[in-house]
């Protein structure tokens, strides 16, 4: 339902992953987006032109940038320095000093109902946030999960900085899992968000319903200019659960997705594709389906967030408890995924460029299914190459 809101301010086992050639749909350009030109100037296939990135990397762990965080969720880095972590069972969001580790509770976003996977997920500035200071947020409530936003008045004493949220978009069904809950602003503008199907499998191959989408907004909740279907905020379907997005550096989205029992999914999202949930998971013989440019055993991924560097697509793994470094070629893997920090620190929720050769990674032992230790949740400062 859309809302019409007032405007205001370790070494991989050969059996454990299987990388797949890119499907014959391509990859994923937005609405309008000119095809990239070949060599000799005409129209063409980006991959026949794209170089890989390097096979191999390496990760660093440079410091904890903070500690003592609970179920931290969403991660959205401020412009002018800063962090806000977003606690999917609180419901609230936290300003991060990324120097020294000191943390600022913004206040409560009023209207979280948090069970199960479900709370306050994703956080995203607006494109406009130098001037409206306005946070996106995606959550779970009552009755359904929903975006909204609010002003963020960092004047006013902690715990009422954040202003009362406007309901942006909603009617995206709950559940006690698969609530999706990633959000993030495009290239073009527009507000992209990975649902779930709450459980409920037949959802994600229906595309009346909100559920095992990703969706495709502009900043007011309404369905973006361009998108597959004529006037639905649907833009891929036959997801599971996405919890990952990230953009590459020709403005191609990739997203990563939980499967069930087999396969989670690396994939390179093509507007109105479908990606076969439930009727395929990973991999298909089926011609209809948009296949994941790489795949992997849910006991060594279970994906939620990603990050795109250089060429390279880091995705964090929870009950994996490592982080993947996926080297591209275009909308294909270039090379076989490295797995980095296994076990070394749990539960990897969320991963986000920090600028240059960094990242920042947010773990997630405290969501329920992890096991706490003193000073966990964290975020720490990565350098990858």
């Amino acid at each position: 339902m859309i809302v019409r809101c007032r405007a205001v301010p370790a070494v991989l086992a050969a059996t454990a992953l299987l990388l797949t050639a890119g499907c014959s749909s391509g990859g994923g350009d937005f609405p309008g987006r000119r095809p990239a030109a070949t060599a000799s100037g005409a129209t063409g296939s980006a991959r026949s032109t794209e170089s890989a990135a390097p096979a191999k990397g390496s990760v660093t762990v440079s410091r904890t940038v903070a500690e003592g965080l609970k179920s931290p969720w969403g991660l959205a880095p401020l412009p002018g320095g800063g962090l806000l972590v977003s606690s999917r069972d609180d419901g609230t969001i936290t300003r991060i000093d990324e120097k020294t580790g000191r943390k600022t509770v913004l206040g409560t976003v009023s209207g979280v109902s948090p069970a199960g996977e479900g709370g306050l997920l994703g956080i995203a500035l607006s494109p406009d946030y130098a001037s409206d200071h306005m946070i996106y947020a995606y959550f779970t409530s009552a009755s359904d999960n929903r975006i909204v936003r609010m002003l963020y008045d960092e004047r006013k004493p902690s715990g009422e900085q954040l202003g009362a949220p406007d309901t942006v978009f909603k009617g995206i069904p709950k559940g006690f899992i698969h609530n999706g809950g990633r959000i993030a602003f495009g290239p073009d503008g527009m507000l992209y968000a990975g649902t779930g199907e709450s459980g409920q499998r037949g959802l994600a191959q229906d595309r009346k319903s909100l559920g095992g989408k990703i969706l495709r907004l502009t900043p007011e909740g309404e369905p973006a200019p361009g998108n597959p279907f004529p006037g639905s905020p649907v833009y891929s379907y036959g997801h599971r659960n996405v919890q990952g997005l990230a953009w590459d550096d020709r403005q191609r989205l990739l997203a990563s997705e939980f499967g069930q029992d087999t396969w989670d999914e690396l994939n390179a999202i093509k507007p109105g594709d479908d990606y076969g949930w439930p009727k395929a998971e990973g991999r298909s013989s089926d011609g209809g389906f948009h296949d994941p440019l790489a795949q992997w055993h849910t006991d060594e991924a279970s994906p939620s967030g990603i990050a795109y560097v250089d060429g390279v697509i880091w995705m964090a793994g929870l009950k994996g408890r490592r982080l993947w470094r996926v080297p591209l070629r275009g909308t294909q893997a270039a090379a076989a995924p490295q797995a980095f920090l296994t076990g070394a620190y749990g539960r990897l929720r969320t991963v986000a460029p920090a600028g240059g050769d960094k990242l920042w990674l947010v773990t997630s032992n405290t969501d329920g299914r992890g096991e706490p230790k003193k000073g966990d949740d964290r975020i720490l400062e990565l350098r990858v190459r």
